[in-house]
């Protein structure tokens, strides 16, 4: 499915639950983490590219900003976990980088944001609060970095 016959979830829809493993392996599910805090999912669709890198390295500087409004920050890739955990080695990143590796993109279908024949999610983010309710999502093609500022307003979302 190219880009734009993609169908993403939106503000207002509740939030596809999900457990996955991070680049440590450690397990994390979605309506666990949103009981003390809503949830910023940043869907990423390839570690080591370079916009991908560009951008988390953008959010691993700003962590205070997630910090500040009391959220927590994950990543989604559908790479396995191995190369995320090098990745985020290599770069510093502190948030979990969770793997949608097998079933193959199976939580970036849920969200609508999967480009199938790409093997990849494209560059999406949810804000998800306590009620597993979306309240801020944005959604860009894979080639486009998302800005900062959409963080920002997503963030003032809540």
């Amino acid at each position: 499915m190219p880009f734009e016959d993609l169908t993403p979830l939106s503000v207002g829809d509740t939030a596809p639950d999900f457990d996955l493993g991070d680049q440590f392996g450690q397990r994390f599910r979605l309506s666990d983490a949103v009981r003390d805090r809503p949830v910023v999912i940043a869907f990423v669709p390839a570690a080591f590219t370079g916009t991908c890198t560009g951008e988390f390295c953008e959010l691993r500087d700003n962590l205070a900003t997630f910090g500040d409004a009391s959220v927590t920050l994950v990543g989604i890739s559908c790479d396995p976990t191995p190369a995320l955990r090098l990745w985020g080695e290599n770069e510093g990143y502190s948030v979990p980088l969770l793997s949608d590796f097998w079933p193959h993109g199976a939580v970036a279908s849920d969200y609508g944001v999967l480009l199938a024949e790409r093997g990849i999610a494209t560059r999406a983010t949810f804000v998800v609060d306590a009620s597993m309710t979306i309240r801020a999502a944005f959604v860009n093609p894979p080639g486009e970095a998302r800005p900062f500022a959409a963080y920002r307003d997503a963030l003032a979302a809540l």
